[in-house]
């Protein structure tokens, strides 16, 4: 069942912390590159600018090895996954 949430911290480009979890949140579908690594400072931005303290509704789809919500996210009713694959553009191999 999707909740309300708030954006507390946005940590990388594809997680995040909200007021009613104890752990993050990740972006289902989305992988952005470590904050550390070529893009990495990039991503995080994006996201913030799109969730950053802002009510988001989050719809967790699954549970990852730590303990995050794996999760559809939406912001003013659009859809935060899909506007982040957008600017990640197609994945470099």
């Amino acid at each position: 069942m999707p909740r309300k949430e708030k954006v507390t911290q946005v940590i990388d480009g594809d997680t995040f912390k909200t007021n009613r979890r104890r752990h993050p949140v990740r972006l289902a579908n989305v992988d952005a590159p470590e904050p550390g690594g070529r893009g990495g400072r990039r991503a995080t931005r994006q996201l913030r600018s799109l969730i950053g303290g802002k009510d988001v509704t989050v719809n967790t789809q699954a549970r990852d090895k730590y303990r995050r919500a794996v999760a559809r996210v939406q912001v003013e009713g659009r859809s935060v996954n899909r506007a982040m694959r957008e600017k990640l553009g197609p994945k470099k191999r």
